[in-house]
C-alpha cells in the first residue's frame, strides 16, 4: 500500500512538473515570436507538436513569414483553425497585405470569408478593390465611412482622393466631415481635411482654428468675425458652440447678436449644437434652443439628449414628440421603449403603455426591470432554471476551442482567451451557454462565467449570472460599515467581475477598482502609517478599503445609493453637480447623467443589487424604491476639487 502512494505521488509530480515545463515553453515560444527569433520559435514548436496550444505556435511560425507565405499555406492554417479566431486573425493579417499589394482579386474573396467586418482599415482597402472593380455604388457606401469626426486609416485616403478626383465627392462633403471633426474636438483632423480637400481659397481663413478651439469667448470678442464666406462663418459657429459646451450661458448673448447673419440650415445646426450642450449641463434652456433648430437634422446623440432634457422638466408631451423623431432602431432600445411607455401614461393611453412594457418587462435589465414594476408585478430571479447535466458539461468542456481557452486562461493570457473564449460560444444555444459557464465558474473565471450566462434568451441560471464569491470576507465588512450587501455585490460585478488582477486603464485595482490616491486617503483614514500600494492588490485589503469608501460616498450624499453609486464611478462632485434643483425621481437622474460609462454604470449596479437582493433572500425592495428620488440641490455647498474621483471634499 505505502509503495502504491509513493508511485501516485511521483505520478502527480511528473504530471505537474510537466504541465510547469510545458507552460514554460509556450510562453517561450509567445516571446521568440515577439522579439523575431524564428529559430527558437520553431525549436519549441517541434516539442508542443500536438499540444492544446500547438495552433497557436503554428499561428505564430506563419505570421513571421506571412508576406512571403503561398495563399495555398495561409489558407490551409485558416481551414485548420476555423474553431479557432487564429483563424480570421490570420486571414485580417493577410488580407491587409494583400489591400497594401493592390491584389484586389484574391482581397475580395478572402474578405466575403472574414467574420468580424469592423475593421475600418480592410473596410477601406475593400471599398478600394470595388472601385478599381467600376463598381458605380460606391459612393454611397463609401460616404459612410466618410462622414466620420475621428481619424481614419491610411487605406481610406487614396479612396477618398479618388473619389474627389472624379467629382463623385464635393466641397460639401468635405465641409460634413469638417463639422463632424470640430464637433468632437479633432482640430488636428479637422486642418487635414481643410488641407487635403478645401479649394486653396477657403484654406487662409481657418489659419487661427487651434486659438479659436483654446479660446472661443477671446475669437468672440475680437471683433473678426467674417460672416460673408464660407470659412468664416463655419469659424464662428465653431466658437460659439465650443463655448456653450463649457458655458452655455456665456455662448447665448454672442449667437443672439451674431445669428441674423446666418442661413436658416447654419442657425438650425448652432442652436441643435448648443442645445446638446446645455442638456449635458442639465440647463433648461436646452428644449428653447431644440425647439429653435426647428427641422434641422439633429444626430442620433443629439436626439437621446432631447429626450433627456425633457425627462428633466417632466414634460411628457415633448419626451412623446422626441422620441417619435427618432429613427426606428434607436426608438426600438430599451430606454426609449421605457420612457414612450411612461409618457403614454401620463397621458391616459393606458393600453399602449402597458403593452410596450409588457413585452419590455421579458428583458432581465434595468429597463425590463422597471417595466415590470411600472406593470405592478414584483421582479425577482426565475424560480425555475435550467441546469446542464453531467453529459452536457463534458461535451462542451471535450471541445479544443474551450480546452484552449482554458489553457490560455491558466497562462494569465486573457486577452487571448477571451477571444478564444467567445470566438467557442458565438454559436450556443441556451444549453451549451449554461454548460459553458458552468465550466468557468469551476475554473474560476468569473468574468466568463457571468457573460456567458447572461447571453441566454429563454434558459437562465441567474447563480451563474450573479455569483457571490468570498461573502465569508463581504459580509464582515458590509456588518461593519452597515451597508447592504446586495448592493455591494451589484458595484463589484459592474467594477471588475470579481476578477481580482483587474487594473484599469487609470490605475484602478482589485475587485473594488480603488484609485491609488483614494487608497492612500482611506488608508490615512484608517489610521494605517506603514501603507503600501502593492496592498490594495490582497482581497481582505480591496474590500475593507472599498466598502469604507463607499461607505464615506454614501454617508456625503445623504444615504442615496444612486448618488453615491454614481460618486463611486466619477466623483463626488460631479454626482451631487448632476442634481436639480429640485426633487427629481430617481430613475430620471440615473437617465440624465451626462457621462456614458457613469450613466450605464449606475443603472447596472442598481439592477445587479435588486438581483442579488433575490439571490440572498433579503426583504423585498423594488428597483423603483432602490432607485428613490434624489433631493434637490438648492442651497447646497458645491465641492470643487481638480482630482473629481479623489474624495478631497471631505468635510
Amino acid at each position: 500500500m505505502f509503495k502504491l502512494i509513493v508511485l501516485v505521488f511521483a505520478l502527480l509530480s511528473l504530471s505537474q512538473a510537466g504541465a510547469a515545463n510545458r507552460d514554460d515553453d509556450f510562453l517561450a515560444a509567445r516571446d521568440a515570436f515577439r522579439t523575431g527569433d524564428a529559430a527558437r520559435l520553431n525549436a519549441i514548436a517541434k516539442r508542443l507538436n500536438g499540444d492544446v496550444l500547438a495552433p497557436y505556435l503554428a499561428y505564430y511560425q506563419i505570421q513571421m513569414r506571412l508576406k512571403d507565405a503561398s495563399e495555398e499555406e495561409v489558407r490551409s492554417f485558416i481551414a485548420s483553425n476555423a474553431d479557432s479566431p487564429l483563424s480570421d486573425r490570420l486571414r485580417a493579417d493577410w488580407l491587409r497585405i494583400l489591400g497594401r499589394q493592390q491584389n484586389w482579386a484574391t482581397f475580395q474573396a478572402e474578405y466575403a470569408a472574414l467574420a468580424s467586418n469592423d475593421d475600418v482599415e480592410l473596410a477601406c482597402f475593400a471599398l478600394q478593390a470595388r472601385l478599381q472593380g467600376g463598381d458605380d455604388s460606391i459612393a454611397q457606401d463609401a460616404r459612410r465611412k466618410w462622414l466620420s469626426g475621428g481619424e481614419l486609416p491610411s487605406s481610406c485616403k487614396p479612396l477618398f482622393d479618388a473619389l474627389f478626383a472624379a467629382g463623385k465627392f464635393g466641397v460639401e462633403d468635405a465641409w460634413a466631415r469638417i463639422r463632424l471633426a470640430l464637433e468632437m474636438g479633432n482640430i488636428g483632423v479637422a486642418r487635414q481635411l481643410i488641407l487635403g480637400y478645401l479649394p486653396e481659397a477657403q484654406r487662409d481663413s481657418l489659419r487661427n482654428m487651434e486659438k479659436v478651439a483654446d479660446n472661443p469667448q477671446q475669437f468672440l470678442d475680437s471683433g473678426s468675425i467674417d460672416t460673408q464666406s464660407r470659412p468664416g462663418r463655419e469659424l464662428a459657429m465653431f466658437a460659439v458652440y465650443r463655448l456653450a459646451r463649457s458655458s452655455p450661458a456665456a455662448a447665448q448673448p454672442y449667437w443672439e447678436r451674431l445669428h441674423a447673419r446666418f442661413n436658416g440650415e447654419e442657425q438650425g445646426y448652432v442652436w441643435g449644437q448648443m442645445a446638446f450642450h446645455a442638456a449635458r449641463k442639465h440647463d433648461p434652456v436646452a428644449l428653447n434652443w431644440f425647439h429653435e433648430a426647428g427641422a434641422t437634422p439633429l444626430n442620433e446623440l443629439q436626439m437621446t439628449w432631447r429626450v433627456r432634457a425633457a425627462l428633466r422638466v417632466q414634460d411628457w408631451h415633448e419626451v412623446l414628440e422626441s422620441i417619435a423623431a427618432m429613427p426606428e432602431a434607436l426608438q426600438n432600445q430599451g430606454a426609449w421603449r421605457y420612457w414612450k411607455a411612461r409618457a403614454l401614461k401620463s397621458r391616459g393611453k393606458l393600453g399602449p403603455a402597458n403593452g410596450i412594457l409588457a413585452n419590455l418587462s421579458r428583458e432581465h435589465n434595468f429597463y425590463g426591470q422597471l417595466a415590470t414594476e411600472e406593470l405592478g408585478a414584483v421582479v425577482s430571479n426565475p424560480v425555475s432554471t435550467y441546469q446542464p447535466g453531467a453529459d452536457e458539461i463534458s461535451a462542451v468542456n471535450a471541445m479544443p476551442s474551450i480546452q484552449r481557452a482554458l489553457a490560455l486562461y491558466q497562462l494569465n493570457l486573457r486577452t487571448d482567451a477571451n477571444r478564444e473564449w467567445i470566438w467557442a460560444t458565438r454559436s450556443f444555444d441556451d444549453k451549451q451557454l449554461l454548460a459553458a459557464a458552468e465550466i468557468a465558474r469551476r475554473n474560476n473565471w468569473l468574468d466568463r462565467a457571468i457573460n456567458t450566462a447572461d447571453k441566454t434568451r429563454e434558459l437562465h441560471d441567474f447563480g451563474l449570472r450573479y455569483p457571490a464569491p468570498h461573502r465569508d470576507v463581504m459580509q464582515v465588512y458590509a456588518r461593519e460599515r452597515d451597508l447592504d450587501e446586495a448592493w455591494v455585490y451589484g458595484l463589484i460585478r459592474q467594477e471588475s467581475r470579481f476578477v481580482q488582477q483587474a487594473r484599469s486603464s487609470v490605475g484602478a485595482s482589485g475587485l473594488m477598482q480603488l484609485m491609488p490616491a483614494t487608497a492612500q486617503w482611506i488608508a490615512k483614514r484608517l489610521g494605517l502609517k506603514h501603507f503600501r500600494q502593492n496592498l490594495i492588490g490582497q482581497l481582505d485589503t480591496n474590500i475593507s478599503f472599498g466598502t469604507y469608501y463607499l461607505k464615506y460616498v454614501l454617508d456625503t450624499n445623504d444615504g442615496q445609493p444612486v448618488l453615491a453609486t454614481a460618486s463611486y464611478n466619477a466623483g463626488p462632485s460631479r454626482a451631487k453637480r448632476w442634481k436639480d434643483e429640485h426633487a427629481l425621481e430617481g430613475a430620471i437622474y440615473a437617465e440624465s447623467i451626462p457621462f456614458t460609462e457613469t450613466r450605464n454604470y449606475v443603472q447596472k449596479v442598481m439592477s445587479n443589487a435588486s438581483y442579488y437582493a433575490n439571490r440572498f433572500g433579503q426583504q423585498l425592495v423594488t428597483l423603483k424604491q432602490r432607485l428613490g428620488t434624489i433631493s434637490g440641490r438648492a442651497g447646497e455647498k458645491e465641492c470643487q476639487s481638480r482630482d473629481e474621483r479623489s474624495p478631497s471634499c471631505d468635510p
